[in-house]
């Protein structure tokens, strides 16, 4: 006879939790895997886990008003004849035409132009009016050559080799058919309507000597005037930035795995990489081992949102930062005014992720032209601008209160963390400690 104590409420495995069990009814039913937009959605370590150690006795903090803090960076300093020089330390990370609207690509042009720095292509190519709305702009030459061609190489400001992304190291992206215009499909050179699926490495390369090789080749292409950039995922961080820096590059570009994806396997976003916390210090410490940090430039990425979250990767030894989804929201994606349009899909704003279907009511990850033209680009351009000046100046308050007239001037020193993970990953000190895991010593 079996028996319930009523005291007893019923019980949810932590294990088998809602969200895992709809997920194994979906797979029964269906024999395919998830796929979704946008990034990991587990919680992870991150900025929120570290905290600045503002000036008192022992450091004399810089007056707001009265004394200058710089937040310039110049990327591209190694072998280009014209590196970039930006206003702020706060790039636009690559997002494909064909993934988001042509609108929405016009729009990130703007908004970096007015805040004074880069936007990035994405694979598919570059469109005449993101080139006319980008002051500085970043080619990305990616596994699917996808649009790729040596005239846009050379209109562009710098070229970004993609090795890997922080949501799918070493797997490729996709876009659905239903994402594939006309004008998508002339661009990528691929047929109207049907899904594609980019390469997940170069096809002209098998290793490190390739990439070599491959650089040189992009810079006789372009006169040796564009610094290159190589993106690599939130892997092996001390070892891809070690060899990325040997194969010749200006820049590192390092994406943790709480970056976004325009569409991948649901299995790869949850599950591969790591957080961009425990990415940074390595590949830092790979550039100081070869006499190169601040020579290459590193630019990261992965759940940028704040000036904060600025200001802390640049203490840990970053020279930039990138950012993706966060740029999105600021032109207005995820807006509770398309709330009602968003519960039709089946889910809600600030958790629309199905970005792969083209049905995004506010007009930003999609290629239907009726709700790509709910999106005003000029209008979004400068929301974009106004949250890069926001961050901008959130991360110069930090760094005057820490006595730093350059954001740069941040350093380790400057911050503590408040959990161990955090401490182990960022290799920083437990708050009220000189210890972090590994250190050895309290």
């Amino acid at each position: 006879m079996s028996y319930h104590n009523p005291y007893t409420p019923p019980r949810k495995s932590a294990t088998f939790d809602d969200a895992t069990l709809a997920e194994i009814r979906r797979a029964a039913a269906t024999g395919i895997y998830d796929i979704r937009g946008a990034g990991t959605k587990r919680k992870l370590p991150h900025f929120d886990d570290l905290l600045f150690l503002g000036a008192s006795i022992s450091r004399y903090p810089l007056e707001g008003y009265r004394e200058k803090c710089d937040t310039s960076v110049v990327l591209g300093t190694r072998f280009a004849k014209k590196p970039i020089r930006l206003k702020t330390p706060i790039t636009i990370a690559g997002m494909s035409f064909g993934a988001l609207s042509g609108n929405a690509k016009e729009a990130l042009g703007r908004g970096a132009t007015l805040a004074g720095t880069s936007t990035t292509t994405g694979d598919g190519g570059m469109t005449d009016e993101e080139r006319g709305h980008s002051e500085m702009l970043v080619y990305q030459y990616l596994p699917s050559r996808y649009g790729m061609n040596p005239r846009d190489l050379r209109r562009a400001d710098a070229i970004e080799i993609v090795i890997g992304q922080g949501a799918k190291p070493g797997g490729g992206g996709m876009l659905l058919g239903q994402k594939i215009s006309d004008r998508v499909a002339q661009m990528r050179n691929l047929p109207k309507g049907i899904d594609q699926r980019s390469a997940c490495r170069h096809p002209d390369w098998t290793g490190p000597d390739d990439l070599e090789i491959k650089i040189l080749e992009l810079r006789e292409i372009t006169d040796w005037e564009k610094p290159i950039y190589v993106k690599v995922g939130g892997s092996r961080p001390y070892y891809d930035t070690a060899l990325a820096v040997k194969a010749g590059a200006d820049v590192v570009v390092l994406d943790g795995m709480q970056g976004g994806t325009a569409a991948t396997q649901d299995v790869f976003i949850e599950n591969v990489g790591m957080p961009i916390l425990a990415c940074i210090r390595p590949a830092v410490q790979a550039l100081q081992d070869l006499d190169m940090h601040r020579k290459v430039q590193l630019i990261v990425s992965g759940g940028i949102r704040s000036g904060a979250d600025v200001a802390k990767a640049l203490a840990l030894g970053a020279d930039a930062v990138a950012i993706g989804t966060a740029a999105l929201v600021a032109l207005g994606d995820n807006d509770p005014k398309w709330e009602e349009e968003y519960q039709k899909l089946g889910t809600t704003a600030g958790a629309y992720d199905d970005w792969h279907e083209g049905k995004d009511p506010a007009g930003i990850t999609t290629q239907d032209p009726e709700l790509a033209a709910r999106l005003d680009p000029v209008a979004a351009g400068r929301r974009l601008a106004n949250y890069l000046k926001v961050m901008t100046l959130e991360a110069q308050t930090i760094a005057r209160a820490c006595g730093k007239n350059h954001l740069h001037n941040l350093e380790p020193e400057d911050l503590c963390a408040l959990t161990m993970e955090a401490a182990a990953m960022a290799q920083i000190p437990l708050a009220g400690t000189s210890w972090y895991p590994g250190k050895g010593g309290f």
